[in-house]
């Protein structure tokens, strides 16, 4: 369930996590499912299909993607930007980001985008999940995007497991020398609050992660 507390903003829950009031109603989890659905669709794979036009840094207009959701599914005749700022604001792996009525996905996408994202900070190891197939030729000539237009890294072990799940029950871990990386001149961006986006790895800076490092600090 999505609401808004008039203190503490928008949130999924029952009750603000703040201050623990109902809120305002905003949708329900059904909505919120396919709304999201729709929303990740648009920014990352098929604008076109709603009839909207994306600019070369992945932005689309809110009150455009308002008008188009609405006129294609009338059962959200209701919807107005705050749902879709609310939705993004409320994502837990920072799927989006919102700036001046533009919305944007900040990875996963299959079109061609220029992402203006932060090259600052990156942690000096990141992971990325393979299937026991996959692993040996990863190893041998390195990581490239596949049905993706960058290849995505996470920002821990257990962010690249439960990624990898989705695809193999038990998913072999690559650890990625970021650091001796960036070194080398290769840029990588952060997208979200887990994942960083790279245009490819070379073999020498991947090693298979034979047991998982110890709980980073929060």
């Amino acid at each position: 369930m999505l609401k808004e507390c008039a203190q503490h903003g928008y949130f999924r829950a029952d009750a603000c996590p703040v201050c623990a009031q109902p809120g305002r109603f905003l949708m329900n989890d059904r909505e919120l499912d396919h709304l999201g659905r729709i929303l990740t669709g648009i920014l990352r794979h098929f604008p076109d299909r709603y009839g909207l036009t994306m600019e070369p840094q992945g932005w689309v207009s809110l009150p455009q993607i308002v008008r188009a959701i609405s006129q294609r599914h009338p059962a959200y005749h209701w919807l107005r930007m705050q749902h879709l700022v609310a939705i993004a604001e409320t994502d837990a792996k920072g799927r989006y980001e919102v700036r001046d009525e533009r919305i944007r996905a900040t990875y996963g996408h299959t079109l061609e985008v220029d992402l203006d994202l932060p090259t600052e900070n990156i942690p000096d190891r990141l992971y990325y999940p393979v299937t026991e197939e996959e692993a040996a030729i990863v190893l041998e000539v390195g990581l490239r995007p596949t049905d993706r237009k960058k290849v995505h890294l996470s920002k821990t072990a257990e962010d690249a497991r439960a990624a990898g799940s989705v695809r193999t029950p038990e998913p072999i871990l690559l650890e990625v020398d970021a650091r001796r990386a960036r070194e080398s001149g290769i840029v990588i961006k952060q997208a979200g609050k887990t994942v960083y986006l790279v245009d490819q790895v070379p073999a020498e800076f991947l090693r298979r992660l034979e047991t998982a490092p110890p709980a980073e600090d929060a």
